[in-house]
């Protein structure tokens, strides 16, 4: 008989509902805010390498905090961080509001003279926000095992993901849509709203949280050492290592082609605030199915294949995007690929935390996610670089698809690399010798 996931694991489902409700209408207000600011591919994918950066130069200090503090206290701080940082955003909207074109004339507009008052806020607050991000979601990943029996991981994690679709693409978006379409600072306000409940809700918890039952915190913190054991326990790994790659090459590749999404959806798909949040929705449609189905469908075709499956679509995806007009087949696709990476995080995620010796697992995370997501702004930079030269040699149009065509053929040789390395054997076997 199935174990019940426990009265925690629900506090925590809660938490995470909210937050994400509040990041799917800010998911909408942040990329139209940016486009009514400038209309510079290099300028917007530099508001988005600033927002990841983090996770390249502060991913690993982060794994040894998370394994030295308690994990709750840590999530708790930084979603308090991060309301206070969306109030301050807001209300420098607010300020500026008069000074920003009407956002459904975005779409006919390619030069507009940059705020740069407001396109500084902008990009100094995303730095901040992606800070606590990183220290914030490495402690959320860490903390699960805490929560629920190893043998609940994936049903557990499967159902958090669906409550991230469900709230962060589904609900969120329209929402933000018709706030921001009330007034462009509304979104703001209700994002941080929603991370002072989750903050309470996370506060909630019982139980303890700390990684290490020692008085860890009062001794200094040597953080080359701590990262190191980390990084040794990760590198010496012979599947998590090159999982860590593969997922950092997909990352890569898929920032790449996202860098300047926002002018690609206003100026090649012709998309208004509102079908922009129904484009949304997609990511909502396929994760909840994959938040539900993932685990079955890991099942019956095996970890292998599913994996594989995961690393085909993106490429097929790209190649579809790249050459339509039309955002009703952009929102098929965007749900397809949701679907698949929640099939991908299903397995993994579950395999790390249950793999991974649980004094060392914020900071083996955090070297999985230096390599996973370090490659985020480095893939926004060279995308919004890419769409900024192509614009001297080709249409505005052309160099907006030329992203998603060149990542074809990459993403085509990631796959035939990758898929012979992430087998169902060695999935197994590193379970087994866990």
């Amino acid at each position: 008989m199935t174990k019940p996931l426990g009265r925690s694991y629900w506090k925590l489902w809660l938490a995470t509902a909210i937050s994400n409700l509040g990041d799917g209408v800010s998911m909408v207000a942040y990329p139209w805010l940016a486009s009514a600011v400038t209309r510079s591919p290099i300028l917007i994918a530099a508001a988005g390498f600033a927002s990841r950066l983090p996770w390249l130069i502060f991913t690993l200090h982060a794994g040894v905090l998370t394994d030295r503090f308690d994990r709750r206290k840590l999530i708790v701080g930084m979603d308090f961080l991060r309301g206070i940082l969306t109030i301050f955003v807001g209300v420098i909207v607010v300020l500026n509001k008069d000074s920003l074109p009407s956002l459904n004339d975005l779409t006919s507009i390619t030069d507009l003279k940059t705020n740069w008052a407001l396109y500084s806020t902008l990009v100094v607050t995303a730095f901040l926000f992606g800070l606590a991000e990183v220290l914030r979601d490495n402690s959320a990943q860490t903390l699960m095992p805490s929560v629920v029996d190893q043998e609940n991981l994936e049903r557990a994690n499967s159902r958090m993901w669906s409550a991230e679709s469900l709230t962060n693409s589904f609900i969120g978006p329209p929402l933000g849509s018709l706030l921001i379409g009330i007034a462009i600072f509304l979104p703001f306000f209700f994002d941080a709203f929603s991370f002072f409940i989750a903050v309470a809700l996370i506060a909630s918890l019982a139980g303890s949280f700390r990684p290490i039952e020692k008085d860890a915190p009062s001794e200094k913190i040597n953080f080359t050492v701590e990262i190191r054991e980390g990084f040794d326990w990760l590198w010496a790994h012979p599947l998590l290592r090159p999982m860590a790659i593969i997922l950092g090459c997909m990352n890569g590749l898929g920032t790449m082609v996202g860098a300047v999404y926002i002018l690609f959806a206003q100026e090649v798909l012709h998309t208004t605030v509102f079908i922009f949040a129904i484009l949304g929705t997609a990511g909502a449609i396929g994760g909840t199915i994959g938040g539900f189905f993932a685990p079955k469908v890991s099942a019956r075709l095996g970890s292998g294949p599913s994996l594989a499956l995961a690393m085909a679509a993106a490429p097929i995806g790209n190649l579809i995007v790249g050459l339509t007009s039309s955002w009703q087949v952009v929102w098929v696709v965007t749900a397809v690929e949701t679907f698949v990476a929640i099939l991908w995080n299903t397995i993994t995620v579950s395999l790390r935390q249950s793999i991974i010796p649980p004094a060392l697992l914020g900071r083996v995370n955090s070297v999985y996610r230096f390599f996973a997501w370090g490659s985020i702004p480095i893939g926004m930079f060279v995308g919004g670089g890419l769409v900024t030269a192509m614009t001297h040699m080709v249409s505005r149009e052309s160099a907006l698809r030329a992203p998603y065509l060149i990542s074809v053929a990459l993403g085509l040789i990631l796959w035939a690399l990758a898929a012979p390395r992430l087998t169902t054997a060695r999935i197994e076997a590193a379970r087994q010798s866990a």
